[in-house]
């Protein structure tokens, strides 16, 4: 495989991206050409360092845009676009181009772990309102250790550590892709966001015949999640679910099944408010409710 540019987008501190950009200048056996840094109008900047490129945006556009900003900058035939807070391995670039190269041209993501070990659930299946409402049903939380829930939910249980598997998309926290057939569909998608800009750029790409695969030989750690209140994230989710089904169709199913999954809900928790349980079940319904219609309003 030819030379690859490392795309980072980078806002908040800039330790982690740091930390990622020196260990992919101490690679062994890299291909790397140039590190892209894109700023997204972080309120602290990513600072001048030697061997990066560092373009800061104008304003805050998410994950998409700051992505878009620094692909515009790759002249290799490969991109590899890392989370800023990606701890990887001294041979990481090297062992995935190693284990992409019999798929290429392709979209591949390593394996990822969060710092307690567990798998990320890398591989997914494309979204539907099946997937996303068994989701929702806070009922069913306690069990989704279990790998039928998993794929209940969309997550691909094919994908576990030593596995190389073809799946519907892989999650951004580390993709190596393709520049020619990225740009030959238009780059991300930049009105969406909460992982539905990653699969929207996928869906594309498999339209003109380009797989995404789970490399499970390689690894990578990386917590996700973020730090924003849980019920702004749950906001900033339902909105973003909403958007990509108004795009791919489906939207009109999904908020029904969402609705059903919330009466679902209700009927859960009024019977636990009875029992004494520290739960408000017309509150709760109403919260997620207002997700919903907030998010109709959003994608008209």
């Amino acid at each position: 495989m030819s030379a690859l540019t490392a795309v980072i987008p980078h806002y908040g501190k800039p330790a982690p991206a740091l930390t990622l950009v020196e260990r992919l200048l101490a690679q062994t056996g890299s291909s790397i050409a140039r590190i892209v840094v894109s700023d997204d109008a972080s309120p602290q900047p990513f600072p001048a360092r030697d061997g990066v490129v560092v373009v800061r945006r104008e304003r805050n556009g998410g994950f998409g845009s700051a992505v878009n900003t620094g692909l515009a900058l790759v002249e290799t035939d490969y991109a590899l676009v890392l989370n800023s807070d990606l701890e990887i391995g001294p041979t990481f670039v090297e062992d995935l181009v190693g284990a992409a190269e019999p798929w290429m041209p392709a979209v591949v993501s390593p394996q990822i772990h969060g710092h307690d070990g567990k798998p990320q659930w890398v591989g997914r299946h494309f979204p539907t309102a099946w997937h996303q409402a068994v989701e929702w049903l806070s009922p069913l939380a306690r069990f989704r250790h279990l790998p039928a829930l998993h794929e209940a939910v969309g997550h691909d249980t094919r994908c576990i550590d030593g596995a190389t598997v073809p799946v519907d998309w892989v999650m951004g926290a580390a993709m190596l892709l393709p520049m020619e057939q990225v740009r030959a569909v238009g780059g991300f998608d930049e009105r969406f966001f909460m992982n539905a800009e990653e699969v929207d750029l996928q869906r594309r790409l498999r339209e003109i015949s380009v797989p995404s695969v789970f490399a499970g030989t390689v690894t990578a750690v990386h917590e996700g999640g973020g730090s924003s209140d849980p019920e702004r994230r749950r906001r900033w989710l339902v909105d973003s679910r909403l958007e990509y089904a108004r795009k791919w169709g489906g939207a009109a199913q999904l908020k029904g099944a969402l609705s059903m999954a919330s009466l679902a809900n209700f009927g859960v928790n009024a019977v636990r408010q009875a029992a004494g349980r520290d739960v408000d079940a017309a509150a709760t319904l109403r919260r997620e409710i207002s997700y919903l219609l907030a998010g109709q309003e959003r994608v008209r």
